[in-house]
């Protein structure tokens, strides 16, 4: 029963904001029926949502919401839009400034929104690991939103999460103990699985011994015989590639109870976790990962009161699913070859489409949510999902093309997808893919034709730092890329030399403003042509990552050999793929002359001026400590 459960357990997280046009996401513990007000200075209109409202049944006591409502009369730009999400409960409507007060900043009664005429304050950043010991950025922009929110122009546009939203693949045993809590206490509908001994997902829930052990059920780790023989029956086992497999999530229960969790502090409250039967020094990692869980959890209220107030959009990169999702030809081959590993890729994808992409582009994945209709509603009798009907949207999924999207704003912003539509090499299979093969570039290029200026989500940099990708490409050259996560733009000849030429294409923008994550730290770059006097220009601001850094050492031994190695007179830079692009870092404040990446969780906020170029790149540091980035003079 429900009795005992809060009606509401996330969000609501605001989506896609335009003036005819909102999208809203959340997730309840049963059946409801909402309406959504909207307040301006002189005007309160109310709008039904029966008709808006697509609702999604994952459990006996877990219903998401997707909510994509059209607007007749356009809502004004701007200025600020108070909004009053109320559901029926028995006894009448609960508007939210009762069920949701927490959403709200200081006194005001009610969640606001602020419709931007113009993209031109963006927050985003990255990579966001819940046991990482730093402090949470998405965090530090709520209490920077808190500041200012108050202020229609002082509000961001928009925010981006541009990658590994949740870290699949790298999940802390707390967590994970979490995990299975709260399916249990919301009755997410169970799965079989095939291509090993454990039948279904509740079966997987119940073994203690899997704690901390299932990089021995995706077996590119080392592992024991007597597992091999126990789980898989002496079968080839599945390929994965992530070094901190030890808790990776394989079922959609697995996947959707870790966006909850991530998501909203509600979901910990109607749980007791307790911990799992585990060896004396698995106890004590155990113990060392609740420390910053604990810390993880004390953040949630802000960040949930940042996503019911700022318009939220998200791209998907490897960690949102498993490392290295994709990185080559022959990686596709052993991990879609196996129906164990194949079902883990799909329910990430399947998790990924309620929680993230739908509110994106409603209309770009109808067809890709219509899909999963029979799929769902196979639960209904037995509270578990059918296996075959998994299996095929799994398939579709796999096969969509539809995860990039566009939004028509001022200016235009292009959200790339780097993950799906991969340019394979064909004849060195174990080579790095191409983040982007011929034809989703080609389309990538329609949508800049006649723009004077554009905003690209790039999960990863295409302008990186020349050093690291040097020693990736060693590495591959060795073929050994896997050893040093070797993706980036410039790892495939055809990908870059591709993207490279759409930059410089004379119809493509004038300006173009790329923001990045993925890589766990920090940096802005300005690009030019070398010798052509009408150049595009062209800016690199990478954010990573929200909650997670990059060594400390290892990367200033980097970011010094980097400035030695590829200086503007080093003939090394003859050498890269970008020997025709002037490369100009900028140096974050208070840092040594010359010191150009900075490595502190954070979140970036970037302002442009009325012709679409940076005004101003700060780095809002998890810390309080904020950093603006400023040009090296010449």
């Amino acid at each position: 029963m429900s009795d005992d459960l809060p009606d509401i357990l996330a969000g609501p997280i605001l989506r896609r904001a335009a003036p005819q046009r909102l999208v809203l996401w959340l997730a309840a513990s049963r059946p409801l029926e909402f309406r959504l007000t909207l307040i301006t200075d002189d005007a309160s209109r109310t709008h039904e949502l029966a008709t808006a409202t697509t609702r999604v049944e994952v459990g006996a006591r877990a219903h998401l919401y997707l909510i994509d409502l059209e607007l007749d009369a356009a809502l004004p730009q701007d200025v600020r839009i108070a909004y009053d999400l109320a559901y029926r409960g028995e006894s009448g409507w609960h508007s939210i400034g009762d069920w949701g007060k927490s959403l709200c900043y200081g006194s005001e009664p009610l969640p606001t929104l602020v419709l931007r005429s113009r993209y031109d304050n963006l927050l985003h950043g990255s990579c966001r690991k819940p046991h990482h010991p730093s402090e949470d950025g998405l965090v530090r922009a709520d209490r920077w939103l808190d500041g200012c929110h108050e202020d229609a122009a002082a509000r961001p546009a928009a925010l981006l999460l541009t990658g590994d939203q949740i870290y699949a693949d790298d999940v802390a045993g707390p967590m994970l103990a979490a995990i299975h809590a709260l399916i249990a206490r919301l009755g997410l509908y169970d799965e079989c699985l095939e291509g090993t001994d454990i039948a279904s997902g509740s079966e997987l829930y119940a073994r203690d011994e899997t704690y901390y052990h299932r990089d021995e059920l995706l077996p590119a780790i080392r592992s024991t015989e007597a597992l091999r023989e126990k789980f898989f029956g002496g079968v080839r086992k599945p390929i994965f590639t992530t070094a901190s497999a030890e808790n990776h999530l394989i079922t959609f229960a697995e996947l959707l109870a870790m966006y909850l969790l991530v998501w909203s502090p509600t979901p910990w409250r109607l749980i007791e976790v307790e911990m799992p039967q585990l060896a004396a020094e698995e106890q004590d990692r155990y113990r060392d990962e609740q420390r910053h869980i604990d810390a993880f959890v004390t953040g949630l209220p802000g960040v949930a009161r940042l996503f019911a107030h700022l318009p939220t959009l998200m791209i998907f990169d490897d960690h949102d699913v498993t490392d290295d999702w994709n990185l080559s030809a022959a990686w596709e081959a052993a991990v879609y070859d196996h129906p164990f590993s194949r079902r883990i890729v799909g329910n990430a994808l399947i998790a990924y489409l309620f929680c993230q992409g739908w509110g994106n582009d409603p209309d770009g994945l109808a067809e890709a949510l219509s899909a999963s209709r029979e799929w769902l509603d196979s639960a209904s009798g037995d509270g578990a999902f059918d296996c075959q009907l998994q299996d095929r949207l799994v398939t579709r999924l796999l096969r969509f093309t539809g995860w990039g999207y566009t939004i028509e704003s001022t200016p235009r912003l292009v959200v790339l997808d780097t993950r799906t539509r991969r340019w394979r090499s064909e004849r060195r299979r174990h080579h790095p893919s191409g983040l982007m093969d011929w034809e989703a570039l080609s389309e990538f290029q329609q949508e800049l034709l006649g723009e004077p200026s554009v905003i690209i989500v790039s999960p990863a940099p295409i302008f990186g730092v020349k050093l690291i990708e040097g020693i990736q490409r060693v590495f591959t050259w060795f073929g050994k890329p896997l050893l040093v996560d070797a993706e980036n733009w410039m790892a495939h000849p055809g990908a870059a030399q591709t993207m490279l030429n759409i930059l410089r294409h004379s119809r493509t923008p004038q300006r173009y403003v790329i923001l990045s994550g993925d890589v766990h730290y920090s940096f802005v770059y300005a690009i030019t042509i070398r010798q052509r006097r009408d150049s595009p220009r062209m800016w690199q601001i990478t954010s990573s990552g929200l909650k997670n850094t990059f060594p400390d050492t290892l990367l200033d031994w980097f970011d010094r050999l980097n400035r030695w190695l590829y200086a503007p007179w080093s003939p090394l830079n003859w050498l890269t793929k970008r020997r025709r692009m002037l490369i100009e870092p900028y140096r974050p404040e208070r840092r040594s002359k010359g010191e150009r990446l900075w490595n502190r969780a954070g979140i970036g906020q970037v302002c442009l001026d009325d012709h679409g170029a940076p005004s101003e790149v700060t780095q809002l540091g998890a810390d309080d400590c904020d950093t603006r980035f400023s040009k090296e003079p010449r």
